[in-house]
């Protein structure tokens, strides 16, 4: 059983989508009892088991259909009736969408990436926040948040992004939101949005154009201006457009 966890945490930490399905009662005879865990990926595969035969596939079918659905199910199975199977009793078994942990990477600490954090700090999102000025820090008056701290040519590298990323880019000067940008416009992410006014979003599409650092395709992608248009004037109106779009993302 101690396999099974393991292996959970380890998925977790992968950012994939799975679902776990445990059996959380029987009647009669069964193949296992309650409490036997198997985890299944979308495209069939499987770890651990809930007994085998006829009721694992159906079981493995129904798992697939939670991971699409990102809704969790419960579902009897008469062994007997519903499979054919001598052993004769019943199985209810729980199956869970395991879904990994939504990362938020906030390039820029001032007062818009300041605010962002804020606001999304309640959210579903494990918040990174990446600045070269180890003190912009000093005055801010909540945690919940991991902070990387240096260079931003030397800090890239050393993230891990995957499709469960999610990325706003308000570094303190343009040449940065364009180094940024160019790095991580190539890399696995969920959302990638950065600050600027139009002026500024044509001029970065160009650079990354003519440099060949980005297609059409790539930059019709990225959210620039990044947020949703209220209107926004001040760093905290500014900060909820853009967690009103995050949020729009994450519950796609």
């Amino acid at each position: 059983m101690e396999l099974i966890y393991t292996k959970i945490l380890e998925v977790l930490k992968s950012g994939e989508v799975t679902a776990v399905c445990t059996v959380v009662a029987t009647r009669g005879s069964s193949p296992l009892k309650a409490g036997a865990k198997m985890i299944v990926w979308e495209n069939g595969k499987i770890f651990g088991t809930i007994g085998g035969g006829p009721v694992e596939q159906s079981t493995i079918e129904d798992a697939i259909r939670v991971i699409k659905k990102r809704t969790p199910e419960r579902i009897v199975h008469d062994l007997k009736a519903q499979h054919e199977m001598c052993c004769g009793g019943s199985m209810e078994i729980f199956i869970e969408p395991l879904m990994p942990s939504k990362k938020l990477f906030m390039f820029g600490g001032g007062h818009v990436g300041k605010a962002v954090v804020k606001h999304a700090l309640d959210l579903d999102f494990d918040i990174t926040v990446i600045d070269s000025r180890e003190e912009i820090f000093n005055d801010w008056p909540f945690s919940g948040y991991h902070t990387v701290i240096g260079d931003y040519p030397k800090m890239l590298p050393t993230l891990s992004f995957d499709d469960n990323t999610f990325i706003v880019i308000a570094t303190p000067d343009h040449p940065t939101d364009n180094e940024v940008l160019a790095f991580c416009i190539r890399r696995a992410h969920r959302y990638l949005g950065m600050i600027g006014s139009k002026n500024k979003v044509a001029t970065m599409r160009k650079n990354l154009l003519t440099g060949n650092i980005a297609t059409e395709e790539e930059l019709d992608r990225v959210d620039m201006p990044v947020g949703v248009d209220i209107h926004a004037v001040t760093a905290d109106e500014i900060a909820i457009s853009i967690v009103a779009r995050l949020i729009q993302e994450k519950n796609k």
